[in-house]
């Protein structure tokens, strides 16, 4: 039987296999959008320090480079260059001439000093497209601070949703400022580039702030402060930690269960699961004691008990995965995550960052492509 017209194999020809990419950007969300881009066919030049960039000698090592830029960098190529020195844009001339998309993330106004401004590079080529991602844009009191991950959460309000008072606070796992923030957003913005090139002619300056981003993710109190008058405070809103609803509950061996049961049918099967007192599973009469007694319930049993339990019952309950066993689960596998390899110079493998690229354009990427050694691409 034949698949569906919307469920059919991909094209063989990769929807950016004709566009060339100079990326001059370090570290993770402008290694990580050209990325997405080469999985999607573009041809990336890395330009890097005749060194190597800083991500290259990230811990741990994996054969002749290391695991983290292995992860970031397959399928390109590399070019060593000091962009310091007098020629520096001369000998890139040929290269820049016919580039499609140009990719930095320095300070504002580096790369004008380095004579690689945006003016500069569109004087040589008027259809290039030239992304700049910095943490807080290349204008504004902030756009010249220096700034982390964690920082643009801070400044952006997203850190604060969750936080409260007075209480311990877990470092957030994700560095959402750099890939949802950083490297996602440039890869949307080069796209519509792309289009509005097609249209006219011309191409533009994408001016990519991390910090723009993060007030997108907190959509939810956003809504709920200009609707009431009051701001949800760290902890308040529904989604972050106001409701017994949706949390997380300690186990009896130390581990977690993450309960999304907002729905009231998934709510309903949860308590009836747990054994939650009937006169407690209205949760807006009495909040905090229904609370405390899903922790109570929760922290009897240890989590392959829940796992069992509550995983069959298709509630939004489940255990919470360590990153090793989110691998090895079956999911993953099936929808081909963990197929692409990527080999270092040495020739060890590793898989690859995985990309939520839709299979569709995914599975014509090679399974197996090489990370450059520096310096592999010459002029």
């Amino acid at each position: 039987m034949s698949a569906p017209p919307g469920l059919a194999k991909g094209p063989t020809m990769q929807p950016l296999s004709d566009l060339l990419v100079l990326d001059f950007s370090t570290l993770l969300p402008g290694p990580l959008a050209s990325l997405f881009l080469a999985e999607a066919g573009a041809r990336i030049i890395r330009i890097e320090r005749p060194e190597g960039e800083d991500m290259r000698r990230f811990p741990p090592r994996l054969g002749e480079t290391s695991a983290p830029f292995a992860a970031l960098n397959r399928g390109k190529t590399s070019l060593a260059i000091d962009l310091k020195a007098p020629d520096a844009v001369e000998r890139l001339r040929h290269l820049i001439e016919k580039a499609d998309i140009l990719i930095e993330q320095f300070r504002p106004g580096v790369m004008a000093r380095l004579g690689f401004g945006f003016e500069a590079m569109r004087a040589v080529n008027p259809r290039l497209i030239y992304c700049s991602i910095s943490g807080y844009g290349q204008e504004g009191p902030r756009a010249f601070e220096a700034g982390h991950d964690i920082n643009y959460q801070a400044i952006g309000g997203l850190l604060g949703q969750s936080l409260k008072r007075g209480e311990p606070a877990p470092l957030p796992p994700t560095l959402v400022a750099d890939i949802a923030g950083g490297a996602m957003p440039a890869v949307l913005n080069i796209l519509l580039a792309l289009r509005e090139r097609d249209r006219s002619g011309q191409g533009c300056h994408l001016d990519i702030a991390m910090t723009d981003a993060m007030p997108t993710f907190a959509w939810y109190g956003l809504a709920q402060g200009q609707a009431s008058g009051r701001y949800p405070q760290g902890g308040e809103g529904l989604l972050t930690g106001g409701s017994p609803r949706y949390g997380l509950y300690a186990t009896a061996d130390g581990w977690f269960l993450a309960v999304g049961a907002l729905e009231e049918k998934f709510w309903a099967i949860f308590s009836a699961a747990i054994g939650l007192d009937e006169a407690l599973r209205d949760d807006r009469r009495q909040e905090e004691a229904t609370r405390a007694a899903v922790a109570a319930l929760v922290g009897a049993q240890p989590a392959e008990h829940w796992r069992g339990l509550l995983e069959p019952l298709d509630c939004c309950c489940t255990v919470v995965r360590t990153l090793e066993e989110a691998l090895a689960d079956p999911q993953l596998t099936a929808r081909g995550l963990l197929d692409r390899q990527a080999e270092e110079p040495g020739g060890r493998r590793i898989v690859s960052t995985p990309l939520p690229l839709a299979p569709v354009f995914r599975d014509a990427a090679p399974a197996l492509r090489k990370v450059p050694a520096v310096g592999d691409e010459t002029l």
